[in-house]
This record gives structure tokens, sequence and C-alpha cells, in this order.
């Protein structure tokens, strides 16, 4: 019976890879800027248009890049030196040009909703614990949690492509800076780690539906207890081969 018991739990382990997969994808883009530099959930270049000296100012400093974290914007100057806001759940960042003929203001209402990112990671985390269980009652509780991950690893994906949208229409409105928006890396990672948790999800729910039914124990037809007569029928059936026995 163990034997029979860690063989059913080779059909999870491809919903623990998953699980395991998608939170730390899941995490890493919800540490992102300030402390991590290239997992950005969307970026800025600027540059100047018909070779004029006007240049993007972001809080005062002239920039030619702009990427903006879950946690904190952080904007880097021509000469490579790197410059983040306070870090801080929901901010804002100031895009004018270098004569101050335009004003941008790009409101802490589009980037507060990119702390859903760590809320998604949280249940993803813990669906992975819960995926460890061998209990089917505690296996189909994690194939939900999964699927709750997923949901919430979508809602922070339309977050960030609420936020690329906005920037991608606001950016060339700055007068004279031919600005342009890009996704970043986060932006790319949660939408894996999306596919990841919903096909986790399935996967839990179908293995251990499959571990299940393999722990049905089917009579076999040549074991010797099979051949024994039982009940009232398999008496008379004696019965009756020794008559002809006889006769």
């Amino acid at each position: 019976m163990p034997e029979r018991l860690e063989m059913n739990r080779t059909f999870c382990i491809p919903g623990i890879l998953l699980l395991f997969i998608a939170f730390a994808l899941n995490f890493l883009v919800s540490v992102s800027l300030p402390y991590l530099n290239t997992l950005d959930i969307a970026r800025i270049h600027f540059h100047t248009q018909n070779h004029t000296m006007v240049e993007a100012v972001v809080d005062g400093n002239a920039v030619n890049e702009t990427r903006f974290g879950i946690w904190a914007p952080c904007s880097y100057e021509p000469n490579g030196a790197r410059i983040c806001e306070a870090t801080g759940h929901g901010y804002s960042v100031n895009i004018t040009n270098s004569e101050h003929n335009s004003v941008k203001i790009i409101g802490a209402s589009w980037t507060r909703g990119l702390a859903v990112h760590p809320v998604a990671t949280g249940m993803t985390f813990i669906a992975f614990l819960l995926s460890f269980s061998s209990h089917i009652t505690v296996t189909l509780v994690s194939s939900l949690v999964s699927f709750l991950a997923s949901f919430l690893t979508l809602l922070a994906f339309f977050i960030d492509i609420a936020l690329f949208a906005y920037l991608k229409k606001t950016v060339p409105d700055v007068m004279d800076i031919g600005g342009k928006a890009e996704t970043g890396p986060g932006f790319w990672l949660t939408l894996i780690a999306f596919l990841l948790t919903l096909l986790a999800g399935c996967t839990v729910c179908f293995g251990r539906r499959r571990a299940r039914g393999s722990d049905a124990v089917v009579p076999d037809v040549n074991s010797e207890d099979s051949e024994k007569p039982r009940g009232r029928f398999g008496r008379l059936g004696n019965l009756f081969s020794f008559a002809r026995f006889r006769s």
C-alpha cells in the first residue's frame, strides 16, 4: 500500500513544479523597481525631435528613460545615473520638457493597482504549499486556490495593460519630445505566470483524480480466491460435477 501511495504522488508533481515556477516569476515581478532594475512593468524612452535641444525632464532632472515598477519609478540620465523616487504604494510622475511648455502627470490612480501583483504572489505561494498534501480535500482546495491565483494574476496583467496604454497615449503629447512607451520584462513575466497558474490548477486537479482512480482495487481473476466457488450456487455446481463423475 505505501508503494501505491508513493506512485500516486507522481501524478501531482507537474502541478507542483508549475506552481513553483509561477510563484518565482510573480515574486520577482512583485519586488521590481527600485530593487530590481530590469523587472519593470513599462518604460519610456525619450529623444529630441528635429535635433532640437529640448529634453525630457522628470522631477527637475533631464532624463532619457523612465521605468515604472511596482513600488517606484526610476529615471535614467544621459550619463547613466539612476534616479528613483521614494518607494511607496501608488506613486505619480511629472513629465515636462526642458522649456516647460507642457506638463503631463501620471497620477497615483494609474499605479495604485499594481499592488495586486504581491497579492497574486501570496495566493500562488499558498496554492504551492497546499499542493504537497496527498489528502484529496486539501488537493482540491489547492486546485481552487490555484485558479484564484490565476485570476488575480490576470487582473494584475490587465492593470499593467492599462498603465502601458495610458503611457503610450500620454507621452507623445509632451511637446518637442519624441517619447516612446514600451513594455518591460515584468509585463511579460506576469502573463507567463498567469498561464502557469491556470495550467497548474488543471494539472493538480486532474492529477489527483487520476491518482484516486489508481487507488481502486481491481480483483484478480487469475488468483486462487477467484477459482473458489462462492455462495449457494457454487456448492450446487460442485455437487453437479461430482454426480457426473460418478455416472
